[in-house]
């Protein structure tokens, strides 16, 4: 996969967004797309952009509420095949370790 990109969408509420996040997460089963969450967001892997766009814009749907805040950064790199695990190895060969998780 050639696109990863970091998303996030939640309504703007005060209360839990867990369920409208939870409904944004499923809507990514519908699409030919890798995903990982993680407490600040999901990070999306996708063969190209168009799929990648299409996979965001039906989680930003599929949120309920007055009000939905997306966020949404890709790393659409184009000269080669790169998925988002070999990103994290190559940073933890240079520190000699694996990274730290949260607990």
């Amino acid at each position: 996969m050639t696109v990863i990109a970091m998303l996030s969408v939640a309504p703007v509420v005060e209360e839990s967004m867990a369920s409208e996040v939870a409904k944004a997460i499923a809507a990514l089963d519908d699409f030919d797309v890798a995903y990982e969450t993680n407490p600040m967001g999901t990070v999306v892997e996708a063969d190209d952009v168009d799929t990648l766009l299409d996979a965001v814009a039906a989680a930003h749907k599929a949120v309920d509420g007055d009000r939905v805040s997306t966020f949404l950064k890709i790393d659409d790199k184009r000269t080669r095949t790169q998925d988002a695990s070999e990103k994290v190895s190559r940073v933890e060969a240079e520190l000699g370790r694996e990274a730290r998780r949260t607990r």
